[in-house]
């Protein structure tokens, strides 16, 4: 996903006074009508995502007390929820209407105006509210190297409400420097595979077990479906609760496993981490409603955490990745013999599915260079014990790493310990 900016999240609570929280929480409440306002009307009505303001803007505004800005906002958060489910629509697969639970509203410039006294003034649904920031008393902290810094402006943030308490997810952006405009196309390569058994799995054999996440998403879709049954509005203030907590409960998830990718890009000196094209990821994994915001949120979480430590982000198409051999690159739905067991048809090679597609997303990205007029092809995939360049040549890592059979049938590498 190409930009020409740098992105940064700063999590700051605010201090707020009796008058000031029964404003934004009914600003909050007001921003969920207007969205699922949108929704319902898009959903209904369009056919693209474009559709989606110029349809539900004059009703949001009628039938809630948000604001101008804060209603057009509403029809592209909609836009944005339903555009996956159109799509699947338009193939003909079923879909189900998005639902606005979380306690969030989204802020813009227009909307939210950041002072350098360390207050915000956001719109809310009836008048503008002052809130002082609260920082902390380290002059070196997180938020400051953003709020006094001329090269970062303020972007699209996030307001929401944990326990009580209001924090604005702050967005920040910068123009990249000539060198992290010019990514790294030559260099050692992660590839990333993301899946239901196994959340996340590396190109270096790292693996993320997903079996917790799926329980947990599998209770709160039988907790949601029974309360939404049930359509009193004690249910409905239960199902929000629920809501809040279950998205608290999968960035929780995303940032423990966007940490890990990034950790595993850093031990193995990589230049790029690769994913495949999360478009139609649901389908392929056939995962839970929950798994695909769950991956791009994954996915999103490593954009940033990477571009900190100076390592590119990519996506590659995905096809044939799950059934195709990373060794012989002999492709059948054959190979696939379960969801967690692939075994050649051609050259015999067995391995964890999940793993030999982390490779596949890998090489695939490796091999651009050899497709590439602007490109040396000297990039190599990083493997638990060596690397391995578009011409199949595996080296070693000299320090010595365990081997695994599968990153080279032929040849194979003893620890040094």
């Amino acid at each position: 996903m190409a930009s020409d900016y740098v992105r940064r999240t700063a999590i700051t609570r605010l201090s707020v006074d009796d008058e000031q929280r029964e404003l934004l929480e009914e600003t909050i409440t007001e921003w969920r009508r207007g969205c699922q306002i949108a929704t319902d009307m898009a959903w209904e009505k369009c056919r693209a995502k474009r559709d989606v303001q110029s349809l539900a803007y004059d009703s949001v505004r009628e039938e809630t007390a948000l604001g101008s800005q804060h209603a057009i906002l509403a029809t592209h958060q909609a836009a944005e929820a339903i555009n996956s489910c159109l799509e699947r629509r338009t193939d003909g697969k079923p879909v189900s209407k998005p639902t606005f639970t979380a306690p969030t509203v989204t802020y813009d410039a227009r909307s939210m105006t950041l002072f350098d006294d360390d207050t915000v003034s956001l719109s809310t649904s009836d008048s503008r509210v002052r809130c002082p920031l609260v920082l902390p008393d380290d002059e070196d902290g997180y938020q400051r190297q953003f709020l006094d810094s001329d090269e970062w402006s303020v972007t699209e943030s996030t307001l929401t409400v944990r326990d009580g308490d209001f924090f604005l997810h702050l967005g920040f952006r910068r123009h990249k420097t000539d060198a992290e405009r010019d990514t790294a196309e030559d260099g050692t390569v992660l590839g990333v595979d993301l899946g239901v058994e196994n959340l996340v799995v590396t190109s270096t054999a790292s693996f993320v077990s997903g079996r917790r996440l799926t329980h947990r998403l599998c209770e709160f879709e039988n907790v949601r479906a029974g309360l939404q049954q049930t359509g009193t509005r004690s249910a409905h203030r239960t199902l929000t609760r629920a809501s809040g907590r279950q998205l608290r409960y999968i960035r929780d998830i995303a940032h423990r496993a966007a940490n890990d990718i990034v950790a595993e890009a850093r031990r193995f000196d990589c230049d790029v981490i690769a994913f495949e094209d999360l478009t139609g990821i649901r389908d392929r994994t056939n995962a839970a409603w929950g798994h695909r915001w769950t991956f791009r949120t994954i996915y999103e979480y490593v954009e940033y955490k990477a571009e900190a430590a100076g390592i590119s982000v990519q996506q590659v198409d995905s096809a044939n990745t799950l059934v195709r051999c990373a060794e012989c690159g002999f492709t059948s739905a054959a190979n696939r013999r379960s969801r967690a067991h692939f075994q050649c048809q051609e050259c015999g090679t067995e391995a964890n599915a999940d793993y030999n597609a982390a490779k596949n997303v890998g090489l695939r990205y490796v091999r651009r260079g050899q497709q590439s007029s602007r490109r040396t092809g000297d990039s190599q995939l990083a493997l638990k014990s060596g690397t391995v360049t578009p011409n199949g040549q595996f080296s070693a890592y000299p320090d010595g790493f365990e081997a695994e059979f599968t990153d080279n049938p032929e040849r194979s590498v003893t620890s040094s310990d």
